[in-house]
Order: C-alpha cells, then structure tokens, then sequence
C-alpha cells in the first residue's frame, strides 16, 4: 500500500521561497501520479500541482503557474512542490496526493477524486 510521507513546510515571509518534499513509500515503480493539494481549515482542498506517470504531465493551478514547478525523482520515489514568490494567501495546510490505478492513467492530475492515498500534510505559514 502506497505512504506518502511531506517534509519541508514552516514560516516564511511574503516573497521567500520554499521547497516541499513528498517521500512515497510501499509502491515499487513510477507509474503513479502526484498532485499537491491544500486546504484551509473549513475550507474545500484545492488543487496547487500535479504530475502525471514516470515522467508525466504537469498541470499547475491558475494562480500557482509561473510561481511553483512540481518535479519527481523516479529513482528515489520522491516527489518535490518548488514554490517561489510565496504570498499570504498561501498559507495552507498542504497534501502530497498519489494515484497509481491504471484505468486513471489518461485521467488529468487535477481531479482530486482519482487519488486515493495522501500524506498527512504539512503546514506552510507566509507572514506579509
């Protein structure tokens, strides 16, 4: 069973960058797909990134493109969310996503109903 395991949140300041990890555990081979997701509390998830199988697509939020880039590391099953120019508003909780279900493999990386596992997120603060 898929574990995915998010490293690299904290407090930042408005315009700073910051890097998170997504370690992914118990699933042998790249053909999965990650999305990063983040939720406010009582708020709905949103979608911030994804990436599709081995290599894959990348799909990025309106608001997040030109700001983030999503990149995997099939060899050591890592999955990293690189965000730049970080605004307040983007203070979230943050969720590493995977799907490795084949029928999904032509699905886009954000429909966050394909994935069915998640890290236990990780908290990033930016203060203006």
């Amino acid at each position: 069973q898929m574990q995915l395991v998010e490293s690299g949140g904290g407090l930042v300041q408005a315009g700073d960058s910051l890097r998170l990890s997504c370690a992914v555990v118990g699933h042998r081979n790249s053909d999965y797909a990650m999305g990063w997701f983040r939720q406010a509390p009582g708020k709905e998830r949103e979608f911030v990134g994804g990436i599709g199988w081995s290599a894959g697509t990348q799909k990025y939020a309106d608001d997040m493109k030109g700001r983030c880039t999503i990149s995997r590391d099939n060899t050591n099953n890592t999955g990293t969310l690189q965000m730049n120019s970080l605004k307040p508003e983007d203070t979230d909780d943050y969720y590493c996503e995977g799907d490795p279900i084949p029928r999904h493999a032509t699905v886009g990386v954000e429909a966050a109903w394909r994935y069915v596992y998640w890290g236990q997120g990780i908290q990033v603060t930016v203060t203006s």
